[in-house]
């Protein structure tokens, strides 16, 4: 009985999961074709061929089910990215490879998108700015901060605040290309593109940020 009774629940926290994720999907594509403020709750149950009341017992209001997409749009990336992050690799080859692979994401239509949208209406919903920003760039910056902490321990880099070397790197890798992209001045982009951004971006950084010289002895 306890074998089936713990076969039983697998089956319905399965079937939760699945559902979550299906109103997570059209959520995604609600927030995107509508933006925030054009998006109800009541739509994306319509979409789903529920009842409202079904949609709330699984995100109790649009700001968390915002935060879910978030969520699922940048998990699985940053586990991806965590791998590229071997403390016994060359620096350089590990911050291109994280560059080209952070360029990737950033500037795929989908991202650009969501970025439209944040800054379109940040301004009339913070909220949506604040969970873009903890649940995306900032824990994608902690996670490249957990790896430069080491090399900045090594003395591969200047002693500074680990976020604050991240965020720099970040910035240096993305923020030509995306803003073309969102700006509407480039439209596409190659791997080759990107690959060359990141390869341009890696030796300032790590001019930026070398160690101070230890003054000679005397």
């Amino acid at each position: 009985m306890n074998g089936e009774t713990c076969t039983n629940t697998g089956r319905r926290e399965s079937r939760r999961q699945d559902r979550r994720d299906a109103i997570v999907a059209v959520a995604a594509r609600h927030f995107l074709d509508h933006g925030y403020s054009g998006t109800s709750m009541s739509a994306i149950a319509a979409a789903l061929g529920g009842s409202k009341g079904t949609l709330w017992s699984y995100f109790p209001s649009k700001e968390e089910l915002f935060t879910a997409v978030i969520d699922h749009a940048s998990t699985l990336f940053r586990e991806q990215l965590s791998e590229i992050l071997d403390p016994r690799g060359d620096l350089a080859t590990i911050l291109r490879n994280f560059g080209v692979r952070l360029l990737e994401k950033v500037t795929s239509p989908s991202a650009i998108a969501l970025y439209r949208l944040v800054l379109a209406e940040a301004g009339r919903f913070p909220e949506i700015g604040q969970i873009f920003y903890e649940r995306a760039p900032r824990l994608t910056a902690a996670l490249l901060a957990d790896f430069l902490r080491g090399a900045i321990e090594r003395g591969q880099l200047r002693q500074e605040p680990p976020l604050e070397v991240a965020q720099a790197f970040m910035h240096l890798c993305v923020s030509r290309l995306q803003q073309q992209l969102l700006m509407g001045l480039a439209l596409d982009l190659s791997k080759a593109d990107l690959q060359q951004e990141a390869a341009r971006a890696v030796p300032l950084f790590l001019r930026a940020f070398a160690p101070d010289e230890t003054p000679a002895a005397a």
